[in-house]
């Protein structure tokens, strides 16, 4: 690896890109997202096939014969599904594309002996042929929930476009039906049965067939995605996993986010020498690394390739949240990517921290309040808790969570006291009430994962909703208190987004477009704790250092963003299970404490 990198405004070099790579499978993908307009503009409304576009209408693929308009429909509906595959360069849109226009060819001049029907579909052809070679991305990880989602939009455009169907004669339509009985007729014509509405001459056919179309090819998607080979998720396999504790053994304190990589839903690719590494999460077509990569910095060039070649192989968008200033410097000078910072974190040096003074008034007192009130804490490794214990914490800790959905990615490990984790550390809050409750008398418990071998980073923050306020910033005190005893001198907390914008936005002299900027981030934070978390941070006097996102170009920066909120529980898009039918999560490793409670 070369010298130091000079630094921008952000602390980070942005290097200039190189040649626009080609850009034919986002025009092929566009080209075929227009002609599925275009098909299905021709199948729902009967006046567009006899305007001024019915020239053109007529002899795009699927628009021609007797059952025009279901064909129409159908192609248009297809053709949509495949652009988008088209644009990022998927070997099976680009087959099943392949396949569907010489189909549509071969209909124009079988039914209609439209040769400028066949030529337009050649037409439309001739690129995919010409520049195969630009479609070769491997498909995408996939799960079962991908067909239920498929059953719901596909269902929900159905209805939709049913309904356009439906209303689209007013003139063959017999009566005026109500809007109960219109959409009774679209879900009974989805499953091609006759429904309430009746129509004048040929019309009734028309209809039937394009509703019919829709229900089929609702029913087609839904099961191929429902039967289709399963292609999992990639996950983080015992070697894997191995490989990275060995890394992080000897480089992990570099990075405070560097335990995190060790979550079992993510991947992991390493550098040809297997001294460095990256691991990474696929969310919504987005390859999303967060922290820096694990290993020695000289090897970090390699991961980073493999890093690259993967996302390019599968035609995904490279991202990485939360990585450090250093680690920025290193990823936007060997891929030529763009950096913004996005928050800082917290660390807090135990040697420094103290509860005197006047800065630390508010916490000292209500950690003296909460202690009078009859509270006690203990910080220990996970492998000093006993199995019971260590459940009681596993059961408190789920029953405690305030959403359904477990949150967290970049900063959060998402699993507590397994066997392999002995070096975590647990901070937990006692009071002994009148009576024994359901997890004894723990009120609150906090979890940290090791920093190198002298540091531990914040997991996680959970307590009894009917506890005193004040159970957090007691247990991170008693944490910061015991630290030195546990050998750890530095201690991660929350990070914190924009917070140098919220810090610098409240200052007198601040002028209207940053006030306004910190307005907006205080309006965000009723829904993401965006403020809250700053402030928290800040009780505890911490030094800051700045995280950043590191992203290919500017319009891809709403697409990581969102992919970033499904990874860190955000945004949720599929239905969980409600608790009392969820199984709990097994270890791929043998747990002792698991066989003695079923024993027992």
């Amino acid at each position: 690896m070369s010298g130091a990198v000079p630094a921008g405004p952000t602390g980070v070099r942005r290097v200039p890109r190189g040649p626009r790579a080609e850009n034919v499978p986002v025009l092929v993908g566009r080209a075929c997202a227009l002609v599925g307009l275009l098909d299905i503009a021709a199948g729902v409304f009967p006046r567009f096939r006899h305007s001024r576009m019915h020239a053109l209408a007529e002899v795009l693929p699927g628009a021609f014969g007797p059952f025009a308009a279901a064909l129409s429909l159908s192609a248009g509906v297809l053709l949509l599904l495949l652009a988008h595959g088209l644009k990022r360069r998927k070997r099976r849109a680009w087959r099943a594309a392949v396949a569907l226009l010489p189909v549509g060819a071969v209909a124009q001049f079988g039914y209609r002996h439209s040769l400028l029907g066949v030529l337009l579909s050649l037409a439309l052809l001739a690129p995919l042929l010409r520049h195969r070679d630009q479609f070769a991305a491997l498909p995408d990880p996939r799960s079962r929930w991908r067909a239920l989602a498929n059953f719901v939009l596909m269902g929900a455009g159905s209805l939709v476009l049913g309904l356009l169907v439906v209303n689209a004669h007013p003139r063959g339509m017999l009566g005026d039906p109500s809007l109960a009985d219109r959409i009774t007729h679209v879900v009974y014509g989805l499953f091609g049965v006759e429904g309430p509405v009746d129509y004048r001459g040929t019309t009734s056919w028309t209809v039937a067939f394009s509703l019919g179309a829709l229900g089929l090819l609702t029913a087609m998607t839904t099961i191929y995605l429902a039967f289709r080979p399963e292609h999992p998720a990639a996950r983080l396999t015992e070697d894997d996993e191995t490989r990275l504790r060995a890394l992080l053994v000897r480089h992990g304190g570099r990075d405070s986010l560097g335990h995190f990589a060790l979550r079992r839903d993510k991947a992991v690719v390493f550098s040809p020498s297997g001294k460095a590494a990256v691991t990474y999460r696929v969310v919504s077509g987005v390859m999303l690394a967060s922290g820096d990569p694990i290993g020695d910095v000289e090897a970090w060039p390699g991961a980073i390739e493999r890093f690259m070649d993967e996302a390019r192989a599968h035609s995904w968008t490279p991202a990485v949240m939360g990585c450090s200033e250093t680690g920025g410097e290193v990823w936007t000078r060997e891929t030529g990517l763009d950096a913004l910072e996005l928050g800082d974190e917290a660390v807090v040096d135990v040697a420094d921290f103290s509860l005197a003074g006047r800065a630390m008034r508010n916490v000292r007192q209500m950690v003296k309040r909460i202690e009078r009130a009859g509270y006690e804490t203990r910080v220990r490794r996970v492998a000093d808790l006993s199995d019971a214990e260590l459940d009681r914490v596993r059961r408190a800790a789920d029953a405690w969570r305030g959403t359904d959905t477990e949150r967290g990615f970049s900063m959060a490990l998402g699993r507590v006291g397994d066997p392999a984790d002995g070096d975590c550390l647990i901070a937990t809050a006692h009071k002994q009430d009148t009576g024994p409750g359901e997890y004894g008398d723990l009120k609150a418990v906090l979890h940290f994962v090791p920093w190198g071998s002298d540091g531990a980073s914040l997991d996680l923050m959970r307590r009894d909703r009917a506890a005193d306020p004040g159970m957090n910033e007691l247990l991170i005190v008693a944490a910061l208190q015991a630290a030195p005893k546990l050998g750890i001198a530095r201690v991660s907390l929350n990070f914190a987004m924009f917070r140098a914008a919220l810090a610098r936005g409240e200052k007198i002299g601040a002028g209207p477009v940053l006030r306004a900027w910190r307005g907006l981030l205080v309006f965000l934070s009723r829904w993401f704790q965006i403020e809250s978390l700053y402030r928290f941070n800040a009780k505890f006097r911490p030094r800051w250092e700045p995280r950043f996102v590191v992203y290919r170009r500017s319009a891809d920066l709403p697409r990581i963003g969102f992919a970033a909120m499904q990874a860190e529980g955000f945004v949720t898009l599929t239905v969980p299970l409600p608790r009392f039918l969820r199984h709990r999560k097994s270890s791929r490793r043998p747990c002792v404490h698991r066989v003695t409670e079923r024993a027992a």
